[in-house]
């Protein structure tokens, strides 16, 4: 069993930046995965990081603004949201996925944690 807390939510205005934190209660070994959702939206995409070569992906919408990165030695992915948007506006969750290299798929991924609400005002 694989535990995921998240961390690092809060109020930030647009064009400001937040640092969300996923510790795992074990070397989660295979990549992890960000995800949001909005209050009557889909789940979807955000970023994904593979544990042992740190190699990173991530949706369109915020290519070039966050930057997914990994502590091996903590357990620890962090997400670095930077030029934050109102439309970034939702619960981030991270997870970890069945594969090496994580993918845009929310069914690839077993483990999930609680959820960082992140809400950026306009």
């Amino acid at each position: 069993q694989v535990q995921l807390v998240e961390s690092g939510g809060g109020l930030v205005q647009a064009g400001g930046s937040l640092r969300l934190s996923c510790a795992a209660s074990r070397g989660p070994y295979n990549a992890i995965g960000w995800f949001r959702q909005a209050p009557g939206k889909e789940r979807e995409f955000v970023a994904a990081i593979s544990w042992s070569g740190g190699s990173t992906n991530y949706a369109d919408s915020v290519k070039g603004r966050f930057t997914a990165s990994r502590d091996n030695a903590k357990n620890t992915v962090y997400l670095q949201m930077n030029s934050l948007k109102p439309e970034d506006t939702a619960v981030y969750y991270c997870a970890r996925s069945r594969a090496m290299i994580g993918d845009s798929d929310s069914r690839n991924y077993v483990y999930w944690g609680q959820g960082t609400q992140v809400t950026v005002s306009s």
